[in-house]
This record gives structure tokens, sequence and C-alpha cells, in this order.
């Protein structure tokens, strides 16, 4: 929470707390008419409830905030799932979700998918969607043999879970036993949920230490740490080793989907698979009788196996519903939103599906997600947190980055205390003040933004942000960089010896190029020698150059000379990549590598038309304006031809032959013993994969060497594939 400093009175900002807080009451309970989100209004009321911790003295007893089984298992067994239990990849707009129409539509047979955009042809294409609410609890995997309950396990990584099987048979919502007729083997997969109104009773059990609770981890003030939200509390429930523990915290189930099926026929369906009409045999086993064997009916849809599964006695989403084209899917959407503050269970967003399970196996699965499926997913969490002070970063191309620096907030599960405000153009259009009560949220869960200034916060003392006149890093004018007619939203330091930028350029120029015995300091002080002047002349060193240098001699010197050596020869992407092109990036060079092939190529098409550029996928106007500047300033035309002249060889891209790593994304973290990581990257973009920098729920694998950093870290709580060198090695 804030800390004040000596000049500021907690009192001004109870009071001012206090007064936001019953304006938003207000707005959500009489009028109708919530203007924040529940992140929001929750987490000022967590600010306010830690101010009067600190200083009790200012509580108002009158004041808004003050109204209102089985044994027990020593483990669990590892439990392999017969088929992978998928994630969905997220869509956040009403656009994301019209791009994954017209991307599935592509895939589709032409008579089924028309080929047009649902926005030009209203009719829309020729099947229809089914949308369900996404559960924020715990996905589970549920076998049943002959009717009975006898396996219920985790999705774990999607391959291998937990076996769970006693603590599942402690929710109510989930058949023991199935109803008549029933399938000789099903496999039922769904949500463990919790709902909010018991996770706030077990929460307050936590809080006063009462019940049969786990021990759990010790707050700051000493005390229990109380479950963040449903999903979290789901499962931990589900995770005690005494299903005690679990009935306690009365959970309920959601089933969604059947992952496979067997009658008492030879016929066993894994899905998605084509829609088949079932006939069960008549022909009791055990002492059956034939009314089990009887019964006929389809599943050509999605949409009926929740029919099915509401038939066998599981609970399915009341709101579900079938959509005939993205139009209805953006109203279901829409009008769940309205409801889902009040809705019983908590929920991040909604499951579109195509209907038509033919549909679906055409369609496949990519990696660990399904391309029929998408998941739109509502605002990301968010928080309020104060601005303390905005600092300045300069990049290697000069530019002038603005940094909001706050306190340590946590938002979406994890603590921050900066984020990246863009530019003067993204202040101004906030209105922020240092000093301002501002909501941030973590875009895709990761990076942390500033979304939104709280001005009614304002004490009046907040002071307007002013983006320096000079470079903070070497007293260079600074000015606002002009790119054809439109004036660019960032500021750039000019000075083309700035050394925060020199230096910054120069350490990506050598790691791009892969010369690692050229550390920050080694480069530094080879300039403050007089031995290089830019990044061409690393190419003209000589061992006598170094060797007489304090701290290296001939051995060292000869190190590095061979290194330079062996990194001369460089792709066309990598090339692209290391000249710091404005808006140019590792994959943005690597479309223009593979687009033109060889540098001689991309600089006539520079200094011709620009249109051949704006034609690559993913690069629009601002890049091959950006890409077109560069090319035609002699300054870097000279720098490349220095380089060339010092022995550089830019080599020509080969075209990305299609494999089997196509639309996996790999993250390679630690040291490998058989390859360095720059090799292994080469051998997944051959393969047709790409490789990223950090971990998401997008990522596919991440390869795991020696020494590995934080990514294991996050994979292993995002759930993530994780391989090691063995197991990669055999993927290749």
């Amino acid at each position: 929470m804030q800390k004040f400093d000596n000049n500021k009175k907690p009192q001004q900002r109870i009071q001012k707390l206090r007064a936001e807080i019953a304006r938003l009451r207000d707005a959500y309970h009489t009028e109708n008419a919530p203007n924040v989100t529940d992140d929001v209004y929750d987490s000022l009321s967590r600010e306010l409830k830690e101010l009067l911790k600190k200083y009790p003295e200012l509580e108002d007893i009158n004041s808004d905030e003050n109204r209102v089984a089985g044994k027990p298992l020593d483990k669990f067994e590892k439990v392999k799932h017969s088929i992978r239990m998928l994630s969905l990849n997220d869509v956040f707009s009403d656009e994301e979700l019209y791009d994954w129409e017209n991307r599935i539509k592509k895939l589709l047979p032409p008579e089924i998918s028309q080929g047009r955009s649902l926005r030009e042809f209203p009719q829309g294409p020729s099947f229809n969607y089914f949308c369900e609410v996404k559960f924020d609890g715990l996905a589970v995997s549920l076998i049943y043999e002959n009717g009975k309950f006898v396996r219920g396990a985790t999705r774990g990584d999607g391959l291998i879970g937990e076996d769970i099987t006693q603590n599942l048979k402690t929710i109510k919502s989930i058949p023991l036993i199935l109803p008549k007729p029933f399938p000789e083997f099903i496999e039922v997969r769904g949500e463990a949920v919790m709902s909010k109104k018991t996770l706030e009773k077990l929460n307050k059990k936590i809080l006063e230490g009462k019940g049969s609770l786990p021990a759990l981890p010790t707050g700051q003030a000493g005390g229990r740490q109380a479950f963040a939200n449903t999903r979290n509390a789901a499962a931990g429930s589900l995770r005690q080793l005494d299903p005690k523990l679990s009935a306690e915290r009365h959970l309920d189930f959601f089933a969604y989907d059947i992952a496979e099926i067997k009658f008492y026929t030879k016929e066993v369906v894994k899905f998605p698979s084509r829609g088949s009409h079932f006939v069960p045999l008549n022909a009791p086993k055990e002492g059956r009788s034939e009314e089990n064997f009887t019964t006929s009916f389809v599943l050509e849809n999605h949409s009926d196996k929740h029919k099915y599964l509401k038939n066998l006695g599981f609970q399915v989403d009341p709101n579900d519903a079938i959509c005939k084209n993205l139009n209805e899917v953006i109203s279901f959407i829409k009008k769940f939103e309205t409801i889902r503050p009040n809705f019983l269970y908590g929920t991040d967003g909604v499951v579109i599906s195509v209907n038509d399970l033919r549909l679906q196996e055409i369609l496949g699965v990519v990696g660990k997600a399904p391309r029929y499926m998408a998941a739109f997913k509502y605002p990301a969490e968010k928080a309020t947190t104060i601005v303390k002070d905005i600092k300045i970063n300069v990049g290697r191309t000069g530019v002038l980055t603005p940094l909001a620096i706050f306190e340590p907030t946590l938002v979406a599960g994890s603590k921050v205390s900066k984020a990246t405000l863009h530019n003067m153009d993204q202040i101004e259009r906030l209105d922020l003040r240092i000093g301002d009560t501002v909501v941030i949220e973590k875009a895709g869960d990761v990076i942390p933004k500033v979304v939104e200034v709280l001005t009614r916060m304002r004490t009046g003392k907040e002071k307007k942000f002013k983006m320096p006149q000079t470079c903070p890093a070497c007293g260079g004018k600074v000015k606002k960089k002009i790119l054809s007619e439109v004036s660019s939203v960032a500021f750039y330091c000019v000075n083309p010896k700035c050394p925060a930028k020199d230096e910054r350029y120069l350490e990506h120029f050598v790691s791009v190029f892969e010369i690692y015995e050229l550390g920050p300091k080694i480069l530094r002080r080879f300039k403050d020698e007089g031995l290089i002047t830019d990044a061409a002349d690393i190419f003209t060193l000589t061992k006598e150059d170094i060797a007489p240098l304090e701290r290296f001699g001939e051995k060292s010197a000869e190190n590095i000379i061979n290194e330079i050596n062996k990194k001369k020869k460089i792709p066309l992407s990598k090339f692209l990549w290391t000249l710091g092109i404005l808006h140019v990036g590792e994959e943005t060079a690597r479309d223009l590598a593979t687009h033109f092939g060889t540098l001689e190529n991309l600089l006539i098409s520079t200094q011709q038309d620009l249109a051949e550029i704006d034609s690559i996928e993913n690069i629009g106007p601002a890049v091959s304006k950006s890409v077109s500047n560069f090319f035609n300033d002699k300054n870097n035309l000279n720098f490349i031809k220095k380089l060339q002249q010092n022995g550089v060889v830019v080599e020509k891209a080969l075209k990305i032959k299609v494999g089997k790593f196509v639309g996996l994304n790999f993250v390679l973290t630690g040291t490998l013993s058989t390859m360095s990581r720059e090799i292994a990257k080469e051998r997944i973009l051959a393969l047709g994969g790409k490789v990223v920098g950090s971990v998401s729920k997008n990522t596919s694998y991440v390869v795991v060497g020696t020494d590995p950093g934080s990514k294991l870290k996050n994979a292993k709580k995002l759930g993530v594939k994780v391989l090691n060198e063995a197991d990669f090695l055999k993927l290749l």
C-alpha cells in the first residue's frame, strides 16, 4: 500500500478514499450505472482499510466502510490423460473475434465458409457458434465406467495431471452413479468452482482461525492469509490431501465437454470427431437390464454434448446459447457482461465454439489450443496506486521514454512498481500528473500499464509532467522526431554521440552478432582508448590493438579477435535487426528478410516504391516509412558500406519451410549442452516454429537447459509444457 511523505496528511487521503468509494457504491447500487470495475473499487477499499489499520484514531464507526469423505492421502498419484486437456487462445476485442473467424473460415471448405467477411455479409457463414460462460476455477477430468465414477484428475500440463478422485467425490454436483441408460465409458471434462458466497465465508473462517483448515502462509501482521479469488480457493481446496478438508469447502462442478465416449458396442468416439448417430446394442451385460442399451440419439454439435451431459445429471452453464453468427456472439458477450458482477461464480470470459463437431475435426488443434474455440476475456484485473514520480529512459535509438514510478502494488497476482507511459501524447491523453491516483492493469497479464486517472482523488498538489528539453544522459538537445508529414509521438535525443544511446546500440549490435567476448565494460574501454568510434570499427581490431591494454594480454586479445572473425557472416534478418531501425525488431526484421531475400533487393525497394513493403503481412505504413527513411539516409548507407568493407558478409535469407513446428511458440532458458541457444533457435525456425522471449499463455513449450532463470518458474505457474534438452532433441 501507499507510503505517505511527511508533508502529506493521511486524513486527507482517507477522506478522498471514503468520498470516491461512496460515489462508486451509489452509482452501482442506486443508479445502476457502475463506471469502474470491481477490481478498482476493491483496490480503493483495500487501501482505505490498510490506512485505517495504521491510523486507528481516524476510524469512524458511522462511515460507509463499517456497513454493510475418505482417509487422508500421503500424496497425489500422477495420471496420464488419454486425450490431451487443451487450453484456449484468448481474444480481447470484437476485432480479434472477427480475425479469429476469418482465420478459421480459410480452413473450411468453400461451400461452408463462403469465404466472406461477416461484416460484409451479415447473414454469416453456414455454420453457427455455441457460447458458454468461462468459469474461473480448476479444470478437471472425470472418468465413468459402467455408469460409476472411477477417477478424477486435474489438468496438470494437459498431458499428465494428478489423481484427486477422493476430493472430487466430496462435490455434491458430481454424480457418483449415472442414470440409466448410460455409456460403457465416458470422460467428462468441466470446471470445479467455488461460489462467491462460499469464498466469503471461507475467508472469514481462515482469518478467524476457525474450522479444520490447513496451515496457510502468514501475512505481514502475522495473521492468516485469505484466498485472493474463487479460482485459487477452488484449486487449493481440491489439492488437500485430506478429503474432509475439501468437503468443508462446498465446491460445485459444471461440465462443459465430453472428451471420449464408448457405448456397449465396439465404437469408441474421441472428440473432436465427426458427429455420429449412436444406437447402443441390445446386449445386456452382467445382470444389467436391456433398458441400458435401447436408447438412440445424435451427437453432431457441441450443444448436443451439453444436452447429453445434462441428461446424465451434470450441471451445465444455464446461460449457454447457440448463436447464428458473430453478431449474436457479441450480443451474448455484452449481455453476460451486465450480469457478470452478480453472477454466483467467478468468471473471466466467454468460450465461443464452432458448434458443428464435423467442422471441429476439420479445424483441428494447433499446439495445445483448438482452432475451433476461442476464449473472449473481459478486461484484465485492475488495481489503483499513486504515481510517485515520472522518470526518463534513453533507448538505443535515442528515444526518451517516460516511466511511471509507484509503490509496489498487487495486480493480476504479482507486485509491480513501474509502468511505461510510452510517450508524451499518452500522458496528455490520460491527463496524468505526478501524485495522481491511477488505475493500472496488466496487458495480456504480463506488462503493467496505466489505463485511467482518478481525477476526483486529486488534492491540488499534483504536478504536471514536462518532457525535458535536454537529454538526461548527455545534456544534448531533445526534439520531437518528424516522420514525413506527421509528427512522431516520441521525443529523441538528437546528439549522435549521446553516450546512453551509443552504449546501448553497441551492446545491442554485439548481442545480435553474438560476439560474446565483448561485454559492456570492454566496449566502453575500447571507446575510451580510441580503438573504436562506431560498431563497424569492431571488425578492424587486431590482437596487437588489444594485447597492450591493461588487464588484457595476448591470450585475452586472441580470444576476442577469434570471436570477432567467426561472426563476420550474419543472416539478413539479424543484420536488419542489428541496424537499430526504428520500429524494426527481431520479428519484423525476419519478415523483411524472408520477403526480399537479399539486402540489395530491400535497398532497391526502399528507393523506388513503399507499396511492396506495405504489402508484407504484419508491416504497416509506420514501419515501411521508417525503413525507407533509414535506407535513404546517406549516413546509414555509409555505415552499411563500412561494415561490408570491414569484412561483414550479409547472407541471403532462406524461405522458411513448412514444418512440424508451424503454429508453435518456443521459449529457451538455461544453457544447452549439445548446442547453443542460437542454434536451437535456428533449428526451431527451420521447422516453421517461433522463438519468443517471454513465457505466456500462448507459449507451446519452454526448453530448459542447466541453470534456468525465472522463465521456468513462469512456465510452471502458467501450466506451460516444459521440455528438458533430451525431450527437445526428440522433437527435432
